[in-house]
């Protein structure tokens, strides 16, 4: 059953019909490899994983039974090859974030939950956080010891806020995007978790329609754009919707999808300019 029925839009169709990955008694060595592949795309966040990254001796505990995939997670988890990615670069109330997307398959469902795991990573330590989350009573009723967590974020089930459903979106932008691959490293719920609101759900670039919304780096809107129109004499501003265009500091080969808001007497030249740009103008409408 489809998420929403917007599924292929908001990028999550690929879990809409997909049964959690779980290591079973009489599992094969190839389903043994489809656990560990889980599990590295689940933690590292959909990053890519070179081959000398491959966190050995956990795969050949797990293969050999000696762990359980619980144990696997918490493995790569604690790794170095995680906190390189996710910890060192990033502020710490991205990494809580994270750390709840990529072990209990959520977003934070209000400011005191974050404010917990941080007082836990300050007193007590990265790895101490680790354990808080993977020892946890949710952790063992959602995954147990052999089931891959996943993003439960997206679906309705017992004892989740529906507030987590819409802050999930925030946290992921498709099912081909990496958490590494997203703009900045601040916070991206900060703000209306500390308000205790709820953000609209927006689909991720790529999808069948809609735009990837970015907000500004102080969180305030950007009136500039509006503001030209005016100064012109003319109140009417113009969203238009640019599909492939060139940017002039990159390669030919490279090709981006754009949002412009123009005002009335600039649209004729930036017609121009998106024609010389290569690009293919998919709408234009009143902003």
């Amino acid at each position: 059953m489809a998420i929403t029925t917007a599924a292929s839009r908001l990028g999550t169709s690929a879990f809409s019909d997909a049964s959690p990955v779980e290591l079973r008694p009489i599992a094969s060595q190839n389903d043994i490899k489809t656990v560990i592949n889980a599990v590295y795309r689940q933690v590292l966040g959909n990053d890519y994983i070179m081959k000398s990254e491959r966190l050995v001796g956990a795969e050949s505990l797990l293969t050999n039974r000696e762990i359980s995939v619980r144990e696997f997670v918490r493995a790569v988890a604690k790794s170095e090859l995680y906190k390189t990615k996710f910890l060192y670069p990033n502020f710490q109330t991205r990494v809580i974030e994270l750390n709840l997307k990529h072990l209990l398959g959520r977003a934070p469902y209000d400011e005191s939950e974050v404010v917990y795991h941080l007082d836990t990573y300050q007193n007590e330590g990265f790895e101490a956080d680790i354990d808080a989350i993977i020892d946890s009573e949710e952790y063992s009723a959602s995954f147990g010891e052999n089931v891959v967590p996943y993003y439960r974020g997206f679906a309705t089930q017992t004892g989740q806020k529906t507030v987590g459903f819409t802050r999930m979106f925030r946290l992921y932008r498709g099912y081909a995007n990496s958490d590494r691959s997203q703009l900045g490293n601040a916070s991206r719920l900060a703000v209306e978790l500390g308000r205790n609101t709820s953000s609209a759900v927006v689909a991720p670039s790529g999808g069948n329609s809609g735009w990837s919304y970015v907000a500004s780096e102080r969180n305030t809107p950007n009136n500039l754009a509006f503001a030209n129109g005016n100064l012109y004499g003319d109140d009417r501003v113009y969203r238009i919707e640019v599909a492939s265009a060139n940017l002039p500091r990159y390669p030919k080969v490279r090709r981006v999808n754009r949002v412009f808001l123009v005002p009335y007497n600039q649209l004729n030249d930036k017609l121009q300019q998106i024609n010389k740009l290569g690009g293919k103008v998919a709408s234009i409408t009143l902003a």
